[in-house]
């Protein structure tokens, strides 16, 4: 088969790819790619089938150069944003997946679901990476001071003249200890509310909302996000391709007034946007 038509080598890859044979599909696209290096799909194919094997760079690479020859590939973003997750270059990911997820709206292609989901992993992906540093930094601030307690009593223990002065300055520093506990014991509660729910979340940028709004088909959006779509693609709501307009959007104040409590309980939020 080495010596068939770029188009046969495709198809070829493509039944391999289908049987979950990804090496041979690689090795089909890339003897296609050989003799046609400006087909796109081919590179976006070859991508795909790397990611299945987990060849994180060689699927970015592919991406790579298939968004050189069409720069709005879809298929292109959204494939590199799922390796770049896994390389945990989460910023990266978080910008091609996003740019992924406007192409597909704006070519009203229908996999924007899938992007969408994969947008929400990086997210949460790079929170958690966020969140693994700031424990990391607020164990070892704990683990310090209470070094220092320790050995301020010691020294003051070493200087006291008396048992009963001894014991003051003993039961001050099981004191401070306590409170030092009970302070990052708050600080961890305040952690753990720290996930951002799904609902508040807007379904353009998924980020939090800011102006959230109800279209006729009972989707809630953020204002500025939905407003910059109908502007800049059509005049149609991104989910339900409805026919939509400015004038037919409802302020949804029930879930601002939820959203406003929960940035206010949550300034941790500037972080994570």
């Amino acid at each position: 088969m080495s010596s068939g038509s770029p188009k046969d080598l495709k198809e070829t890859g493509n039944r391999y790819f289908s049987q979950g044979n990804f090496p041979e599909a690689i090795g089909q696209y890339s003897k296609a790619i050989v003799r046609t290096p400006s087909n796109a799909i081919l590179y976006t194919n070859r991508a795909l089938a790397n990611l299945k094997l987990n060849n994180w760079q060689e699927c970015i690479d592919d991406c790579n150069s298939a968004l050189i020859i069409e720069t709005n590939m879809v298929k292109g973003y959204y494939f590199m944003g799922q390796a770049l997750v896994e390389l945990q270059l989460y910023d990266e990911a978080i910008e091609a997946l996003k740019k992924a997820y406007t192409l597909s709206n704006e070519q009203r292609r229908f996999f924007g679901d899938d992007i969408a989901s994969a947008l929400r992993l990086a997210k949460r992906r790079r929170f958690e990476l966020l969140e693994e540093k700031r424990i990391r930094q607020e164990i070892e601030l704990q683990t310090y001071l209470d070094k220092l307690i320790t050995a301020d009593t010691d020294k003051l223990m070493s200087k006291s003249q008396g048992e009963d002065e001894r014991k003051d300055v003993e039961e001050t520093g099981k004191q401070k200890k306590k409170e030092l506990n009970e302070l990052f014991a708050a600080v961890d509660e305040r952690r753990k509310k720290r996930d951002i729910p799904d609902y508040l979340c807007g379904k353009i940028s998924f980020d939090i909302m800011t102006d959230p709004v109800i279209t006729p088909s009972g989707i809630t959006y953020d204002r500025k996000h939905l407003e910059s779509h109908l502007h800049r693609v059509g005049q149609f709501d991104p989910i339900t391709r409805e026919p939509l307009n400015e004038q037919s959007l409802i302020p949804n104040l029930a879930l601002k007034d939820v959203i406003d409590n929960f940035v206010y309980d949550n300034p941790w939020l500037d972080d994570c946007n």
